[in-house]
């Protein structure tokens, strides 16, 4: 207290110092002095009010603590009372065993006179409850069922309570009711056969659907009493919980997949297309189900079975399973296609679950994938070596084909323009144009994958195009008389080069993105200076037909034979002429090379009397265009 005193001192003496700096602040002492009173009051009397809060809260928890005692003290004296009162009763009790065996009995019997009337009507009921039941009358039919469970179990639970070990008197009651059991099976196949074609029942009887929907209803309520009845008796009684409800979900989903599984009414052997009838059959029938039961089936389920949401759940997992069964069969490159096609186009598409009539309860954007990732890149593993395969013996059929007419007796047709050609480059890329629009349907991914396939076989098959001309040159040159058209084929050969140039330009720019195009371009080996080379080839082949032919009567130029009179130029004139109206049919690129190894092969040794005899061989109308 004293160091308390002090330091209260100090602090005063130093409040007082600060207020008494200046001389002017003197005059001040008194105004000084009442606001420190008035401070100190008010400083004590909150002390005061403190003190006081504090007091009267330890006043009132002495009063509680007080009467708690007392309450105790009471509590305790009444349990003293209460076990005095329990060891002078138990002999009573004792004494009263013979009552309460006489309440159970007397409770049993009012229970058995309560349903006395039933008892001796069971069989009149049954007969009733099956004659409903035969004519349709369902919920009658059900109600009378319920009398009859009713009155079963209530007889047996009086049983059960008398005396639960007792399994003969058990017996005999379920074995009079017995026929209640086969009527309650008969009533749920009624009801299962209505189930299992409620999408048809609901657009001609809805109202049959409605009282199924109760019956069921019904059952499960008495279901829960008990179950209920159970946690506090441990009684059930035979037949349940019957559980309708969640058979009427299990058979709805048997029907839903029996219905998808049973769209397909062709295979293979019977129908090539089998795969996209059964496709198309199975998006009409999902699609119209669908939209019949949002519209129709919803309105006869209580709100709480989300009728359509289990539907719809339904259908896309037995869609999926369906859908995995077959993707795991041996499908053909054009199956594979429709099929993927289908599963990651058309299943999503307006035309199936993004049809407007099912918004916005169907959301295509939260369905799981009926395929998993694997399963579709192994069928498209599966689909693109198949299709390798596929356009390998395309191209070889239609190289055959091609060589089958080199040798024909006719000339080859000519293109708008006069140019001869085959058919080779418009069959090639037809078929190359027909995957890839078929790979387009599927995914941007394919397309490209299917692309650099057909590119990269169009780059093998050139080189075998190359050997069969070159074949083609050397059977002619040891038998010149055959074909017979051999330098008219030679011609549309080196026009199919440039005709194979300028389809692959367009391929690549038609479904090619631009972002994608120079990776394509510098992965693929270059095909044009293969079908240079193949063009060279037959340019100079062609050349070396006309030299061969002239080989005779150029040898007569510059002799005494020509001296003397020879129409060798005459020849040579004609020859010429003729053989350049046939290369006037070469297209206009391949024609310019032609016409610079015209005139270099002029220049060569052995030749140059030509160029001496025919000045103006390198100015014809053919090398001037």
């Amino acid at each position: 207290m004293k160091e308390t005193d002090r330091e209260a001192v100090a602090t005063a003496v130093q409040r007082v110092a600060g207020m008494l700096q200046r001389p002017d602040q003197l005059d001040k002492v008194e105004q000084y002095r009442r606001r420190e009173a008035r401070k100190k009051a008010s400083v004590e009397a909150r002390l005061k009010a403190a003190i006081q809060s504090q007091l009267d809260g330890v006043r009132t928890g002495l009063s509680q603590l007080h009467n708690a005692l007392n309450d105790v003290k009471a509590i305790q004296q009444s349990l003293a009372d209460v076990s005095k009162d329990w060891r002078q009763s138990i002999n009573t009790i004792e004494n009263l065993k013979d009552v309460k065996d006489a309440v159970v009995r007397h409770s049993q019997l009012a229970a058995a006179v309560e349903n006395l009337k039933n008892i001796f009507s069971v069989p009149e009921i049954v007969r009733e409850t099956q004659d409903l039941i035969e004519h349709g009358e369902l919920l009658q039919a059900h109600r009378k069922l319920m009398d009859l469970e009713c009155s079963r179990d209530g007889l047996m639970y009086e049983q059960y309570r008398m005396d639960s070990g007792n399994t003969r008197d058990m017996t005999l009651i379920h074995s009079y009711f017995g026929s209640t059991q086969g009527l309650s099976d008969e009533l749920a196949k009624q009801l299962w056969m209505v189930l299992q074609r409620s999408l048809v029942t609901v657009r001609r009887d809805p109202t049959l659907l409605v009282s199924v929907v109760r019956i069921i209803e019904r059952e499960e309520k008495i279901d829960r009493r008990i179950l209920d009845r159970k946690k506090q008796t441990g009684f059930v009684p035979p037949g349940r919980p019957k559980n309708w409800k969640e058979k009427m979900f299990t058979i709805l989903d048997r029907t839903v997949t029996t219905r998808i599984e049973g769209t397909q009414a062709d295979t293979r052997e019977s129908d090539r297309m089998w795969l996209v009838r059964h496709l198309e059959i199975i998006r009409k029938y999902v699609l119209d189900d669908l939209i019949v039961a949002k519209n129709l089936l919803t309105q006869c389920f209580p709100p709480h079975y989300e009728i359509f949401r289990s539907l719809l759940r339904t259908y896309h997992q037995a869609l999926s399973a369906r859908m995995q069964d077959l993707a795991a069969e041996d499908l053909e490159a054009n199956e594979i296609v429709s099929l993927l096609t289908w599963v990651l186009n058309t299943y999503t598409s307006v035309e199936m679950m993004g049809n407007a009539e099912l918004a916005p309860e169907v959301d295509v954007a939260l369905l799981e994938p009926l395929l998993s990732a694997d399963v579709v890149s192994a069928l498209l593993d599966t689909y693109m070596s198949t299709l390798t395969s596929n356009i390998i013996a395309w191209l070889r059929k239609a190289l055959e084909t091609d060589k089958k007419d080199w040798v024909k007796e006719t000339e080859p047709e000519a293109d708008q323009d006069g140019y001869y050609q085959t058919t080779l480059p418009a069959i090639v890329f037809q078929m190359f144009e027909q995957n890839l629009q078929v790979a387009a349907q599927i995914s941007e991914d394919l397309k490209t994958k299917v692309l650099v396939l057909c590119l990269q076989q169009m780059n093998s098959f050139l080189s075998r195009y190359k050997e069969e001309a070159q074949l083609y040159r050397d059977e002619h040159l040891r038998n010149r008389q055959q074909p017979h058209c051999y330098v008219q084929y030679m011609v549309a050969v080196v026009n199919n080069c440039q005709t194979f140039k300028e389809s692959i330009v367009s391929l690549k720019r038609k479904y090619l993105k631009h972002e994608a195009e120079e990776g394509i371009s510098l992965s693929q080996p270059s095909m044009d200076g293969v079908l240079d080379a193949i063009a060279k080839e037959g340019c100079g082949s062609l050349l070396e037909e006309v030299f061969l032919d002239l080989e005779q009567h150029l040898n007569e130029l510059m002799t005494k034979k020509w001296l003397l009179g020879s129409n060798a130029v005459d020849i040579i004139c004609v020859t010429v002429e003729d053989y350049f109206n046939d290369f006037a049919k070469i297209k206009k690129p391949y024609r310019k090379a032609l016409c610079s190894r015209t005139s270099l092969s002029c220049r060569a040794p052995g030749r140059s009397q030509l160029l001496a005899a025919t000045p103006w061989l390198p100015r014809l109308p053919f090398c001037q265009t």
